[in-house]
């Protein structure tokens, strides 16, 4: 498998990262998330939203003073490169992450190299057809702490330990809350939920990332499901009346949530809303619908 570091498409086996590394002691980086879906009829692989995924990682590098030493245009190419030399032909994720290079001891975020690698992976993430989920005990990162809408490597502990919880209780995934008991977002995903044919998701002030899917799926429901969208804080209550439930993501796409806290939601099943949103999303990132095209690169 060959990977990007510094510049270079080489053998992943020819890279390496001290255990002095600063980045790997402390957490100081930032990674991206983004998948590329192949479709088999048009034999071609499709990179989603690929712009506004390194444009967000640029914001988080920014945000959290470990810049990118790459423009977008640079590493949109590199990123089309790099699938071409491992010769995809399937669903892959892409992981860009920036973190501080120096072999120092402090974890201050000063020094001026900042580390740039990316790897792909055939996607072998399979979850259920629908979620069972718990709301954790462990609140989600508040904003003066180590800001949400930043992917930070260190902040993924928080995410570990919500969904470490959850498996064990017996659940599927996470639902994590603000430490002012607003609904937050999975430990790696959005939620929304639909109540009397209205559609409602957390604001990025209740701590969540702006996600790439969750924007997705907010378009679709102004301008394809001509539904009302809401963005607003819920209480853990309202997730249990809800009629459907759902979450959103690059790595799950759009997964129904059925059962949260052992209370069922809804009739127990996938929702017709979800249900349209999931297919029409399928349909999109794939390259088969010519009015959101715009949103697919293509690699070959």
């Amino acid at each position: 498998m060959y990977v990007f570091d510094q510049g270079r498409i080489l053998e992943e086996s020819k890279v390496s990262v001290s255990i002095r590394n600063k980045g790997l002691n402390y957490g100081l980086g930032c990674i991206e998330g983004i998948r590329a879906f192949w479709n088999e009829r048009q034999k071609q692989l499709f990179i989603f939203r690929i712009y506004d995924h390194f444009k967000r990682f640029h914001e988080s590098g920014h945000s959290l003073h470990i810049s990118i030493p790459y423009s977008i245009s640079q590493l949109i190419a590199w990123t089309i490169q790099l699938l071409r030399k491992n010769n995809f032909r399937e669903d892959v994720y892409i992981r860009p992450l920036c973190f501080k290079g120096a072999n120092i001891i402090g974890p201050d975020l000063l020094d001026p190299f900042n580390r740039v690698s990316m790897y792909c992976t055939k996607l072998e993430y399979q979850p259920k057809p629908a979620l069972k989920v718990s709301v954790s005990s462990w609140n989600r990162l508040g904003n003066n702490i180590i800001p949400p809408q930043a992917k930070s490597t260190g902040g993924y502990l928080n995410s570990g330990l919500a969904t470490t919880e959850a498996i064990l209780n017996g659940f599927d995934e996470a639902i994590l809350l603000t430490d002012r008991g607003h609904v937050s977002e999975g430990p790696g995903e959005n939620i929304f939920i639909i109540k009397n044919r209205k559609l409602i998701t957390p604001p990025i002030s209740d701590n969540i990332l702006a996600g790439i899917t969750r924007d997705t799926v907010i378009q679709l429901a102004k301008n394809v499901l001509k539904i009302p969208v809401y963005e607003q804080s819920l209480s853990r209550a309202e997730l249990y009346s809800a009629d459907e439930v759902f979450f959103t993501g690059t790595a799950i796409g759009i997964k129904p949530i059925i059962n949260i806290d052992n209370r069922m939601i809804g009739k127990g099943m996938e929702g017709t809303f979800t249900n349209y949103l999931r297919l029409f999303y399928d349909d999109i990132v794939r390259g088969n619908n010519p009015n959101f095209l715009g949103y697919c690169t293509p690699v070959y």
